[in-house]
């Protein structure tokens, strides 16, 4: 991994620091967070690859149509590709960048991936979607498709999202879309089920934050200290992650610490869950208008294909 420069490690303090504290869920995804995610998509209870998957199978043709093929296609927060590699071989991209902040994980995913495919000009790039993303100068402009699976635009609060899919409008001429995966609301039962699956992986993946922070500023986390915790929050539409203190812990960094009494959390992550017409509404705001939407049987997901 790469040396951590100043301002990441100011932005994590900062972040513990403030009342009440909190760490971007960006920091999940060290190699170890980002194979244990991996599992989770693998999990019973986390239905939203497995529904994700049988949305893109079902509705291929139509998606493809409306694609069409020979487009430079951009995938920001990558993981393993595993996704992008089932979308090339349905509409044949010129290209395909992948984009994401965990960067030795990317590069060995994009290894595997130009193994499978070699006839795609297939690139890495090492990338914060909280910031502007810097693509390749030599990229075309002109037919790019953005694909953003897996509703990880949900782990955004909602005026964060309008800015990143302001960003990703901003990527693209008017001939460009955005292929983009949404979790929607459901029973309560369900989405608790999703985020505390039963063999502990989701805990795992939890507190393995606190690890990858140890390892990215210099603090003494026990993670041994430390229980996760996942509820979902109606009144804002979203499940909560955190991080709770077992006990009394003063937990330090270079140049300083904080004190964490027994029960204060960490808030780690949200994942907002919408209703269509809400995320509509809201890819009208960002400056897509025109939307085509595909769901599921029980609406438990939608797959939606965007237009400026």
């Amino acid at each position: 991994m790469s040396k951590t420069s100043l301002p990441t490690k100011l932005e994590i303090v900062e972040g513990l620091m403030q009342t009440p504290p909190a760490i971007s869920p960006k920091y999940f995804y060290d190699a170890r967070g980002s194979a244990l995610f991996e599992q989770i998509t693998r999990l019973t209870e986390y239905y939203p690859t497995r529904i994700e998957r049988e949305i893109m199978a079902t509705h291929a043709a139509a998606i493809a149509a409306n694609v069409g093929t020979g487009c430079t296609l951009i995938e920001p927060g990558a993981g393993n590709c595993e996704k992008a590699k089932i979308l090339c071989e349905l509409i044949a991209p010129a290209c395909f960048v992948a984009v994401d902040i965990s960067e030795e994980f990317l590069h060995q995913s994009v290894k595997e991936l130009r193994l499978a495919l070699p006839t795609i000009d297939i690139r890495a790039v090492a990338g914060d979607l909280n910031r502007e993303i810097a693509l390749p100068a030599d990229l075309p402009r002109q037919q790019r498709l953005l694909y953003y699976p897996g509703s990880s635009i949900g782990n955004f609060d909602p005026a964060q999202a309008l800015a990143l899919l302001s960003r990703m409008r901003g990527l693209l001429d008017d001939d460009g879309a955005l292929l983009i995966g949404v979790d929607l609301l459901k029973d309560l039962a369900v989405l608790d089920a999703a985020y505390n699956d039963a063999a502990g992986v989701t805990a795992a993946f939890n507190l393995n934050l606190l690890q990858h922070v140890n390892q990215l500023t210099g603090s003494d986390f026990d993670v041994a200290q430390w229980r996760h915790l996942a509820f979902f929050n109606s009144t804002e539409s979203r499940i909560e992650m955190h991080l709770v203190a077992a006990t009394d812990t003063l937990v330090r960094w270079p140049g300083g610490g904080r004190s964490f009494v027994r029960g204060e959390r960490i808030h780690t992550e949200n994942s907002y869950k919408y209703r269509v017409e809400d995320f509509v509404a809201l890819l009208s705001r960002a400056g897509f208008p025109r939307t085509q939407v595909w769901t599921d049987e029980r609406g438990w997901f939608a797959v939606m294909l965007a237009r400026p």
